[in-house]
């Protein structure tokens, strides 16, 4: 009974700092889908990887929010709809609503079956950014989330190396924990310069943070 007690006290706390969360109402204000556009936002404005005319490609991109700053960043007037100068490509193994001008694909990105369907649509050209808010569903076993979460970002890191731009970007989400330092010597030993990010609508309990890797080492 006291295990469930605990956990309607944290729903409760959680469900009062999500309603009060400024960038939740911000979200609902723009038309954002989560409040997680805000933290590509933020890496983008600092960086300034995306540009119109790009290919993009949003890895664990279900509710569709970075797909959509994607999309409004790539429109000549930063519209939700209408014409869009580029393109992009966004996979998840959960269901996304559909978002004018992107392109889905529904897939577990561990298969080589969906990752043959991610090749069939970049049509043989390579990405100019990788963008991935993937995450593993945890369990609570220390050891385990880390191995899921450093296995994840492998594999982006790999999807990268095979279909991007030599001098493109990936930006992906990676956890404070365990894995963390064998994840930035990975991203070292892959690419020419290596950014931690900490987005300001990255809330402070959580050990979230954003690796972004700029231009492959040969």
């Amino acid at each position: 009974m006291k295990t469930k007690t605990n956990s309607k006290k944290v729903n409760k706390a959680w469900l009062h700092d999500h309603i009060n969360d400024p960038y939740v109402k911000l979200a609902a204000r723009e038309g954002y889908r989560a409040r997680a556009a805000y933290k590509l936002k933020e890496i983008d404005e600092t960086l300034h990887l995306v540009k119109p005319g790009q290919l993009v490609v949003d890895l664990g991109s279900t509710p569709g929010a970075w797909s959509q700053y994607l999309r409004r960043r790539m429109s000549p007037d930063g519209a939700a709809v209408g014409e869009l100068n580029g393109t992009i490509i966004a996979l998840d193994l959960l269901p996304m609503d559909p978002i004018e001008g992107v392109t889905f694909i529904q897939g577990d990105f561990r298969e080589a079956e969906v990752i043959a369907l991610l090749e069939t649509a970049l049509g043989g050209k390579q990405a100019d950014i990788v963008v991935s808010d993937m995450a593993p569903n945890l369990s609570g076993i220390h050891s385990a989330d880390a191995a899921r979460v450093e296995y994840l970002v492998e594999l982006a890191i790999e999807f990268a190396q095979n279909h991007m731009k030599p001098q493109g970007a990936l930006v992906a989400k990676v956890f404070h924990g365990g894995s963390y330092n064998d994840v930035v010597q990975r991203f070292k030993a892959a690419f020419n310069s290596v950014k931690p990010f900490k987005p300001k609508a990255s809330r402070d309990r959580s050990s979230e943070t954003f690796l972004v890797g700029m231009g492959l080492k040969h």
